[in-house]
């Protein structure tokens, strides 16, 4: 009897395992096609910035880039690695709000157009607050203008009160903007504009993190390579944007 009572015992414990079983792996392909979802709506937005203004679309893969090369270098796990490049690959996307006279003006902007253009990391908030999947990737991307020594904006988050991703995307931008070629400036070489960071750490930017980024920078760059790859966009980008 009791010997028939275990095997029955044993059976429901199989029936469960399966069952539960079954039903992780239900949760992952959902997670899946969530993250497929997810992806497909970056690709479309991305278009759009794109078709704006292939400028900034270029800039957004290089600060991606240089995002997840200072996450390598932080030893930051896969699924953060993701969540790092989604956003530095979002962080400008509200610029597709700004108006074009302001986006695209080849001279320097006047104090009006400035606070406007100040406007686009709250815009990128709006965009991406509504998908779910998107809910910390919105707040990364918001407060990267954050400065450490809390002057930035929109919020006037200071030190560590702004997260990591922001504190990283900061760095990453700072360093594509000043050594991109635009029509009116050539860009810095590394080297220089590895000391504007070093110049201003501690204020503007993470000092610990500028550090990382400049060894692991170097170490990129003395691979001698044009072109870097994304996980979640596929193509060659170029490091020049000239």
């Amino acid at each position: 009897m009791d010997k028939k009572k275990d095997n029955v015992i044993s059976l429901q414990t199989v029936i469960a395992n399966v069952a539960m079983l079954d039903l992780v792996k239900q949760v992952r392909e959902l997670r899946e096609q969530q993250r497929e979802m997810c992806e497909m709506a970056v690709k479309s937005m991305l278009r759009a910035l794109d078709a704006k203004d292939h400028y900034t679309y270029g800039h957004s893969t290089r600060v991606a880039y240089y995002s997840v090369t200072l996450g390598k270098e932080l030893g930051l796990n896969d699924e953060e690695m993701y969540e790092l490049e989604m956003s530095a690959l979002f962080h400008d996307i509200g610029k597709i709000g700004v108006p074009d006279a302001v986006l695209l003006k080849p001279a320097r902007l006047t104090e009006d157009e400035f606070l406007k253009m100040k406007e686009h990391p709250s815009m990128t908030a709006e965009i991406l607050q509504d998908f779910d999947c998107f809910t910390d990737i919105a707040t990364y991307a918001k407060h990267h203008h954050e400065r450490y020594d809390g002057r930035g904006y929109p919020d006037g988050l200071k030190g560590e009160e702004i997260p990591l991703f922001s504190r990283i995307i900061l760095i990453a931008d700072t360093f594509d903007a000043m050594t991109s070629t635009r029509p009116y400036r050539k860009g810095l070489p590394y080297e220089v504009a590895f000391s504007e960071l070093e110049e201003f750490s501690g204020s503007q930017f993470d000092a610990e993190l500028v550090k990382h980024f400049i060894k692991a920078m170097t170490r990129e760059d003395s691979k001698g390579e044009d072109t870097f790859e994304l996980t979640i966009i596929e193509g060659n980008f170029a490091k020049d944007a000239a």
